[in-house]
């Protein structure tokens, strides 16, 4: 049922599209969209298993895998972490809002 009528989402509907996405185009953002479905429908755990699965070298200045990376990291009460992650992600941000986003989420 949509979440218009529910008021929840159904995020394994959703990263069940994603994984049949990145079957067809597995570009890094929607690598990055299906980690944060499958942290939302499985716990930040399962999130960050699927963002640890991604190559390092190609993520390495593609923002919103840092601001992924950060949020699952603060929800795991891995406060360090999420501080760098935080830190890269708000370094790679292009957009004044983004940054502004980034920064208040740091705290």
């Amino acid at each position: 049922m949509p979440s218009a009528r529910t008021g929840r989402t159904d995020w394994t509907a959703i990263a069940l599209f994603y994984e049949r996405l990145i079957r067809i185009s597995p570009a890094l953002g929607t690598q990055a969209g299906y980690a944060a479905a499958v942290a939302e429908a499985k716990g930040p755990e399962a999130g960050l298993a699927v963002l640890e699965s991604i190559d390092r070298d190609a993520v390495a200045d593609y923002q919103p895998y840092w601001a992924v990376r950060a949020h699952l990291l603060q929800r795991l009460g891995k406060t360090r972490e999420a501080a760098d992650a935080y830190d890269r992600a708000i370094g790679l941000a292009e957009d004044p809002a983004v940054r502004e986003f980034l920064l208040q989420k740091r705290g």
